[in-house]
């Protein structure tokens, strides 16, 4: 079973392809989804990555959550539900 991993703290600069052949040095990935800000298409410093499964998964955080990549130190955590959030204000 698949695995979804949050991984922060990514270069502005890293491509989806780039972190894909990172990660899958601790095993198969699934998909790479960068994040990426809609009014400026910049990366957001942030992203998903689904492992295949559960090893590599625990294998990943243990090889990248802390560690430097790209000159950043990245925080990788199993990614949690969205939550629902409260409806926002417009009260311009």
């Amino acid at each position: 079973m698949s695995k979804q991993l949050y991984v922060g703290g990514l270069p502005y600069s890293s491509t989806e392809d780039g972190v894909r052949a990172a990660f899958e040095q601790a095993g198969a990935v699934s998909s790479v989804k960068i994040m990426i800000d809609k009014f400026t298409g910049r990366s957001r410093g942030f992203g998903f990555v689904e492992m295949a499964d559960e090893a590599g998964a625990q294998s990943a955080i243990e090889m990248w959550d802390g560690k430097e990549f790209e000159g950043r130190r990245l925080k990788v955590n199993e990614a949690r539900p969205l939550e629902d959030r409260p409806p926002r204000r417009n009260d311009r």
